[in-house]
């Protein structure tokens, strides 16, 4: 027999516990044996862990997480057009290297030869004091077995290798590359598979970039946890969290292994992350960043966003963006929105930030209007229902509370007594659970409150 799911686990005994609490009621129902209630334990939703269990910010930022050492890539041979490799017999022999290979500057590789026969002196003209320092030119990416030419856009596969081989499925890998040298920015979106507004966030995003006039790399995975995707959950096959696994391990769990496939593979070859999520468990978020602000780089690199609020979150281990921290890559989690929806003001904010960031970053050059900043940084604080039953909001997402204001009621469908929940502090809510039933204890509101830090 099937294991009832977690969920309908936690409907059906709320209901029982009602209906037990119900019997001193006006509508009381008949006397029956006592009984034990198998409530499933489900793990508390990272949008909350990762606030509560965040350590708090500190006064004087902590030095920077040191880099990660580089990683020698592999040399992928370019795939030539077959009248490329077509004999010409009136050049054999000539000792003259042709450079075809199809990519900008006469080769994939970036190299032109200029036919000077093997150990000749080239005389290089001697550099003066006034002369101008011309800038190192674009080079080729090399990922995931492929090269892209500077200018270029294509999409590539990413696959974790552990399917079974004959139902294998690669993962899309969006890359830009390009005219110009620059950071590498990567998008990371639906790690939880069933987080759709960032996996249209990263195609509005990506598709807008012209590669000619990029200086820089972009890099988008718009849905990590293709399997999850398909079958409409955020989670993997193996019934894990997949951001909670990161950086992995070759020979781990399934989800150990598809987060080191990712991270080698792609994560460690970019300079930024932006890790695009939704709010879960029913509920939802206002478009706001997740950043460690203890971390100088980081705190530097979430004032490239537009018009956002910033909620400090140190992250806890196994989630992505605390691993490329650790790596020593900027990076930050972007949410937006709630779950198994497309919200089109959502998307908006988020390709709005990351227009921004990359204009910050100095990656396009477009006339962007910077809107007026939101409030300096956020501490935050989650309110938590003290009674089961059936949650009722006054507020809305976004809306500004003061301590002590009714935020909204758990009503008892059996006794009919409702119990209001209140602010415990001034701020602004930036997170909230949308209205459904809910257990004692349930994360209801997420308020943020205006950080004071020195120098802030």
């Amino acid at each position: 027999m099937r294991a009832a799911r977690p969920f309908k686990a936690l409907s059906l005994n709320l209901l029982v516990a009602l209906a037990a609490a119900g019997a001193a009621g006006p509508f009381a129902l008949a006397a029956t044996p006592p009984q034990t209630l198998l409530i499933a334990e489900l793990a508390e939703d990272e949008n909350v862990e990762d606030i509560e269990h965040s350590e708090p910010r500190q006064a004087k930022p902590a030095q920077p997480a040191s880099a990660a050492p580089e990683q020698a890539l592999p040399t992928v041979s370019p795939i030539a057009d077959p009248a490329d490799t077509a004999p010409d017999t009136a050049r054999q022999g000539d000792g003259v290297s042709d450079g075809v290979g199809g990519g900008a500057g006469g080769g994939i590789d970036g190299g032109v030869h200029d036919g000077t026969a093997a150990g000749e002196a080239v005389e290089q003209p001697a550099a003066t004091a006034d002369a101008p320092i011309e800038p190192a030119p674009a080079t080729a990416l090399q990922l995931l077995g492929a090269e892209v030419p500077p200018g270029t856009s294509t999409r590539l596969a990413w696959s974790p290798a552990i399917q079974i081989a004959g139902l294998s499925q690669p993962t899309p890998v969006l890359v830009i590359n390009g005219a110009n040298p620059g950071p590498t920015l990567c998008l990371t979106g639906a790690v939880h598979g069933d987080e759709l507004n960032g996996i249209e966030i990263i195609r509005r995003t990506v598709y807008d970039v012209v590669p000619e006039k990029l200086a820089g790399r972009v890099v988008g995975i718009p849905i990590v946890n293709l399997p999850g995707f398909q079958q409409g959950t955020r989670y993997l096959p193996d019934r894990r969290d997949l951001n909670r696994h990161f950086p992995g391990s070759a020979d781990g769990s399934l989800a150990d292994r598809i987060a080191h496939s990712l991270f080698e593979s792609v994560i460690r070859h970019c300079d930024m992350l932006v890790d695009i999520h939704t709010g879960s468990l029913k509920r939802t978020n206002l478009p706001q960043l997740r950043a460690d602000m203890n971390v100088p780089a980081v705190a530097d690199f979430t004032r490239g966003f537009d018009r956002i609020a910033v909620v400090h979150s140190t992250g806890t281990p196994g989630m992505l963006r605390t691993a490329a921290v650790d790596a020593g890559i900027r990076a930050v989690t972007l949410e937006a929105g709630e779950s198994h929806r497309i919200q089109e003001h959502q998307i908006e904010a988020g390709v709005n930030s990351l227009t921004s960031l990359m204009e910050k970053q100095g990656m396009i050059s477009r006339m962007f209007v910077w809107g007026d900043p939101e409030p300096v940084y956020y501490d935050s604080n989650w309110i938590r229902a003290e009674q089961g039953g059936i949650l009722f909001s006054e507020v809305e997402l976004g809306d500004r509370v003061t301590a002590g204001q009714i935020m909204g009621y758990v009503a008892d469908p059996i006794t009919n007594a409702q119990h209001p929940i209140r602010a415990t502090s001034k701020g602004r809510v930036i997170g909230m659970a949308v209205d459904q039933v809910v257990m004692a204890g349930f994360a209801a509101y997420h308020v943020g409150t205006e950080a004071e830090v020195p120098g802030e």
